[in-house]
């Protein structure tokens, strides 16, 4: 199980990281969506490539949007599990019986990809199939 010093470490680690997140999302939504340009100013492009380069770039913008926002969730989500005192606990490993101690995620792995649910042997399981 994880110290409590480590667990306010991760903590803070995924709110600085959900704040950055959600600065990068308002600022790409802003962008996409066009707000908070000048109104004296006609956006309207004056060809149809330019129409077509213009659709590309919201529906890219949008798209990752949507997922920083599964990011976003995901990191709400270790942010329960700390609170819940289960953070650092593999889902995946609990769900199939395993008790908690067998069932930790590697600090490393945790380090690298702080809102992360389940270890990396069940990671690659999920993975196999779902492809």
């Amino acid at each position: 199980m994880l110290k409590k010093s480590e667990l306010d470490l991760f903590k803070t680690l995924l709110t600085e990281l959900r704040a950055r997140i959600q600065g990068d999302v308002d600022q790409m939504t802003d962008e996409a969506l066009e707000i908070g340009h000048d109104e004296g100013e006609s956006k309207s492009p004056t060809h149809l490539a330019e129409l077509g380069t213009q659709n590309y770039e919201r529906d890219f913008s949008l798209k990752f949007i949507e997922n920083e926002q599964e990011v976003l969730d995901e990191i709400g989500e270790a942010l329960h599990r700390i609170s819940e005192k289960t953070y650092g606990i593999c889902i995946q490993c609990t769900e199939e019986g395993k008790p908690a101690s067998k069932s930790m995620i590697p600090k490393t792995r945790l380090k690298a990809i702080p809102y992360v649910r389940n270890c990396v042997s069940c990671e690659q399981k999920r993975e196999e199939f779902s492809v």
